[in-house]
């Protein structure tokens, strides 16, 4: 008997007055407020001082994708302009640690803006680099309900595809902060660690990490540690189902190191920080990947985790995550593997159990969403008290917006 749960998505709604999303960041990264709930206390401080918030020899786990400049204008010979937001790749290569490095001729998986008023033909775009003059055209090769496959090429045999993103394109800004992107977005809406390309959002509660607050992290003898989950547009898809088991979570792509495996390993039993939405549900979809590893023997060893894998009754096993873990290092060791990579639709929800993360820094979050119904699963319902304390005391919401420190409700 599978267990996936009931629940209704209207308990997870509350008003969030326009003025209270943060439309930019603080001059500061590390000036954001930081409001911290432990044992059912709230208590308020700025981010730069969460170190002194967090448990010693503890392991922080990060998301260190890297947002793309995905969305490309075109300008018709009409003057109609047509928006091509590419979200993921698809030939020559899926791999998004291979995509960015391709040459002229890919297709990718897009949305498009004005759709309607682009019948047929390629899009031109005159790019210039150095002096030359490098032409750009966008080709649609097949149109689905709600995405496109398109072609881009251009004609410079030396610019790479993240080259030709960085002339460009233009920083995907979220559809709630209602202005364009400027050119300070293109740093500010990127962690300091960032570093694999991917993402077309940010892992926004990374966002108010500086060079000081990781030495803070150091100084307690906090070990960090990276993971990667490339960040899709589905991040900001409400739950528009009453019902939130009839919701679709969107797919995203992840990869983890071996040595971050070895490291959670020898740092079992020590509390495990998570930066982010993101980051906890890669490592809790690493859990996942293990038990699937002992439970599925045709399993094939690539990620794959469904969004309700760990509610169905054949996963509810009681596999430890020390037994999990070894499984995926064994996998590891065996074929001589640097990583694991693959896709997530992992959905955590109110009644989930968390295997690794005991703490959590996160931003505030849309109502109605999937990351708020994360939030709740990890510290119940005290989820309302802190967002009407937040709301009554001027903190600033969303990407831009302040942060929290939960500690698991236990």
């Amino acid at each position: 008997m599978d267990f996936i749960p009931h629940i209704s998505i209207s308990k997870f709604d509350y008003p969030l007055p326009v003025e209270k999303i943060a439309q930019f960041p603080l001059p500061q990264r590390d000036e954001s407020k930081l409001l911290v709930l432990k044992n059912g206390i709230l208590s308020e401080t700025i981010f730069k001082n969460v170190a002194e918030y967090l448990p010693r020899n503890s392991l922080l786990i990060r998301n260190e994708t890297r947002v793309i400049r995905a969305r490309l204008l075109f300008r018709k010979e009409s003057g109609t302009i047509i928006e091509l937001f590419f979200l993921e790749p698809v030939k020559p290569v899926s791999e998004h640690n291979l995509a960015f490095s391709q040459k002229s001729g890919v297709i990718w998986k897009c949305l498009i803006g004005n759709s309607k008023r682009w019948k047929s033909g390629k899009l031109l775009k005159k790019l210039v680099d150095k002096g030359k003059t490098i032409n750009l055209n966008a080709e649609r090769l097949e149109q689905f309900s709600d995405y496109s496959f398109i072609r881009l090429e251009w004609d410079s045999s030396s610019h790479s595809l993240s080259e030709i993103f960085l002339l460009a394109g233009i920083t995907p800004l979220p559809p709630y902060l209602k202005r364009e992107a400027i050119e300070s977005d293109s740093e500010r809406y990127q962690t300091i660690y960032a570093n694999t390309e991917g993402s077309v959002a940010a892992p926004t509660a990374g966002l108010h990490f500086t060079e000081n607050v990781m030495q803070s992290l150091e100084n307690r003898n906090i070990v960090t540690e990276e993971v990667t989950l490339h960040v899709g547009v589905g991040t900001f898809k409400p739950v528009n189902e009453e019902n939130v088991r009839n919701h679709q979570m969107h797919a995203e792509n992840i990869t983890i190191q071996h040595r971050t495996v070895k490291i959670i390993l020898e740092k079992i039993n020590d509390p495990v920080i998570a930066v982010g939405t993101t980051t906890i549900r890669t490592i809790e979809s690493l859990y996942w990947f293990g038990v699937k590893l002992l439970v599925d023997k045709k399993f094939t060893g690539v990620v794959d985790i469904k969004q309700w894998d760990p509610y169905r009754s054949v996963y509810d096993c009681n596999i430890s995550l020390e037994e999990s873990l070894q499984a995926v290092k064994k996998l590891l060791d065996k074929n001589n593997m640097a990583e694991i990579t693959g896709r997530t639709e992992l959905m955590i929800v109110p009644g989930y159990r968390f295997r690794i993360a005991s703490v959590l820094i996160t931003n505030f979050h849309m109502p109605r969403s999937t990351l708020l119904l994360l939030v709740s699963a990890f510290i119940g319902n005290d989820w309302k008290e802190v967002y009407n304390y937040a709301l009554r005391n001027d903190f600033r919401f969303l990407s831009y917006g302040d942060s929290c420190l939960f500690f698991v409700k236990k």
